[in-house]
């Protein structure tokens, strides 16, 4: 009988010493996204049509050309692990109304990239509607003609995938660069 409890104390002890490890790993994994620094260089942010974005740092630029809608973040990741993007959602507002729960991550639009940051890095989030009848390129339109913020929720993980979250950036519109700041960070699951 004490030779038993004895070994279900040292199984209890083992897996509780793996919870740990397996912990302390994940957390040295772990990225977060947050808007660039002001020191920080700027992005020149290429899309898929051949065009370009120049993207001062801790800023974002949102146009519409030719009746595309183009996006981009300049991002910095103050995690230690690399984050991978995975997908993307915006909505419109005033500053008190992006307090909320995020969407849904199954619905955010997905990339048509991957993007990598690595820790400690710089790099950015882009975004395009190309189809002037999406929702989002005339909800969008409407923020840019009446100087309403924008939400850019990113859904992003670790390298693995194991770990997901999601960040909210605040874009609050100055001309025609866009303050960024980020606003709250979810982990999922």
């Amino acid at each position: 009988m004490i030779l038993a409890l004895a070994t279900f104390a040292s199984v209890r002890a083992a897996d509780r010493r793996a919870r740990i490890a397996e912990r302390a790993m994940l957390i040295g994994m772990r990225p977060t996204l947050v808007p660039s620094r002001p020191e920080d260089p700027p992005e020149d942010v290429r899309f898929a049509s051949d065009e370009i974005l120049h993207v001062p740092p801790g800023s974002a630029v949102v146009t519409h050309r030719d009746d595309r809608l183009l996006m981009a973040i300049t991002l910095r990741n103050v995690g230690s692990g690399l984050a991978v993007l995975r997908g993307w959602q915006v909505n419109y507002g005033h500053l008190t109304e992006g307090g909320g729960e995020h969407g849904d991550p199954d619905d955010f639009r997905r990339p048509v990239r991957d993007n990598y940051i690595a820790a400690g890095d710089v790099g950015f989030w882009q975004g395009a509607v190309r189809d002037a009848e999406d929702q989002l390129h005339g909800e969008v339109g409407q923020a840019l003609q009446s100087d309403k913020h924008l939400f850019v929720d990113l859904l992003y993980s670790d390298e693995e995938g194991l770990q997901r979250f999601i960040s909210r950036f605040w874009l609050i519109p100055h001309g025609d660069i866009w303050a960024a700041s980020v606003g709250r960070h979810w982990r999922l699951g």
